[in-house]
């Protein structure tokens, strides 16, 4: 038994005289290793990147671009005479004419404005109103040596600024505009009725009678100051023609 343990404690000393001592120390992030030296050796060690969320890094994430809706346009439509512009003007206030010869308010400087801005498209249309040729008009004598008439009237050939259409709204007429070495003017013949709804002179009682106005329809020229396209446009306006005497039934009775 003596000499069996004895065999084991110098065999192992001999194993031990001729194999290398190691040892390996763990040092947080870094193994230490130490040789029969007493030699550190480093050796790096490989940490995988974590697999779950960290809060002091969070992931990148993604975020789409927001999409823009452009609604689509809203039309809005232009101004009008009948929001803008009063019932009657102020040069109409205080009578019951249909047309105005002065106006205080008259935009002359916006006319001229206008008609440079659009003077190709504002020529033709003036070349339609111009060819209505006042001379053609009825001319009534001078005196009443020559001749008489039933129902008594005032003629004058005139140039309206302001004037009433045939849907009751008030115009701008084109009219005593000068520009470019040329006076753009709508004239035009009327004639009242001074005696309007009275029985006519020189008519026998017999007979029912009346005065009455007559009236033609004239086209004007007129300038839109709200329409911000194109601020010219032809127009039709009622306009007192004449003044006639009207008969009425009559019947002979004995």
């Amino acid at each position: 038994m003596a000499m069996s343990v004895l065999l084991f404690v110098l065999l192992a000393g001999t194993v031990s005289a001729t194999s290398t001592s190691h040892v390996s120390i763990s040092l947080g992030d870094a193994n230490i290793e130490y040789n029969n030296d007493h030699v550190p050796q480093h050796t790096p060690v490989y940490h995988p990147a974590p697999a779950s969320y960290h809060p002091s890094h969070p992931e990148p994430s993604y975020h789409p671009e927001p999409s823009y809706h452009h609604p689509e346009p809203v039309y809005h439509p232009k101004a009008t005479y009948d929001h803008d512009e009063p019932a009657i003007p102020a040069c109409a206030e205080l009578t019951n004419a249909t047309y105005c010869l002065e106006d205080e308010e008259y935009p002359e400087y916006d006319i001229k404005h206008a008609i440079q801005y659009h003077l190709d498209k504002f020529n033709h249309l003036y070349a339609d109103v111009a060819d209505l040729d006042t001379e053609l008009s009825v001319e009534r004598p001078e005196t009443l040596d020559e001749e008489t008439y039933l129902c008594p009237s005032e003629t004058a050939y005139i140039r309206p600024l302001r004037a009433q259409n045939t849907e009751d709204k008030w115009r701008i007429i084109v009219n005593e505009i000068q520009l470019h070495y040329k006076t753009f003017t709508q004239t035009t013949r009327v004639e009242d009725c001074l005696t309007a709804g009275d029985d006519c002179p020189k008519v026998p009682l017999c007979y029912e009678s009346k005065c009455l106005q007559k009236s033609i329809y004239h086209r004007f020229l007129v300038y839109d100051p709200y329409d911000q396209y194109f601020p010219f446009a032809i127009e039709t306006f009622k306009l007192p023609a004449s003044c006639a005497c009207l008969l009425g039934a009559y019947t002979i009775d004995h």
